[in-house]
């Protein structure tokens, strides 16, 4: 969840060096164990891990951002995410998928956000496809706040893009499904209230209106551009000392 203002502390350098790497599984990232505390407004991580650039249906909003540490998540989330895209890419094989800002390595505030402090926040773009229906990903870069800045009308358009909610509902079907997969579950998930209708029009609405755990009420900063997911698992008292980290 964004605060108005937005900034990220870019280190080209390093940015370029990340895109080198190439395409990396998320499953060789998530192998240690992590153990969140607190909650995602007031909380930190031990033993986050770091999501890859890309994979073969999904890509990271900002090689600046990941070069600056800024998508970093519980180890279980890390693997919830990977195995949502790869069940994803077998029920909707043509469409593109992109996320946002996680958090810190560490966990703790995470400005601009308001949440995203213990592991357990992630941003993911909304899907989208181009003037002429093919699967894209929105364009990001400083200048529009790395996609933040992207405002989408009532009817999901932006210039020459329009949000394809069928991949949208089957991208939170997914991440659900993955989510208790791995023993956890999505513990509150944040859209803009204008598309609520088209995603529940499409054929996993039914479902998504029954076990998807909407924030309830209007958002005090837009989710147009983007949909907020916290995900919800077991986290020791913000001042417990690690004692052992645990999957």
């Amino acid at each position: 969840m964004l605060r108005p203002t937005f900034s990220v502390f870019i280190r080209p350098a390093r940015a370029i060096a990340l895109l080198a790497l190439g395409v990396a599984a998320i499953s060789a990232h998530a192998g240690p164990a992590s153990q969140c505390f607190g909650s995602v407004s007031k909380g930190r991580l031990d033993g986050g891990v770091r999501l890859p650039v890309a994979g073969a249906n999904f890509s990271a909003y900002s090689a600046q951002a990941i070069a600056a540490g800024r998508t970093h998540v519980h180890a279980t989330v890390a693997r919830i995410i990977a195995d949502a895209y790869a069940r994803a890419q077998v029920s909707a094989p043509s469409a593109r998928y992109v996320y946002g800002e996680t958090g810190m390595a560490g966990g703790g505030p995470f400005a601009p956000h308001k949440t995203h402090q213990n592991g357990l926040s992630v941003d993911f773009f909304v899907p989208v496809r181009d003037a002429r229906g093919a699967a894209a990903s929105l364009p990001s870069s400083a200048q529009n706040r790395f996609g933040y800045d992207i405002e989408f009308d009532a009817e999901g358009r932006y210039q020459d893009y329009r949000i394809d909610f069928s991949a949208y509902a089957e991208h939170l079907y997914q991440l659900d499904a993955a989510a208790r997969a791995h023993g956890a579950a999505l513990g509150l998930v944040i859209v803009d209230p204008r598309f609520m209708p088209a995603l529940l029009a499409t054929a996993r609405g039914p479902w998504l209106r029954t076990h998807i755990p909407f924030m309830k009420g209007t958002p005090w900063v837009r989710h147009d551009e983007h949909f907020h997911v916290d995900f919800k698992l077991a986290c020791a008292p913000l001042g417990a000392a690690p004692a052992g980290r645990r999957p």
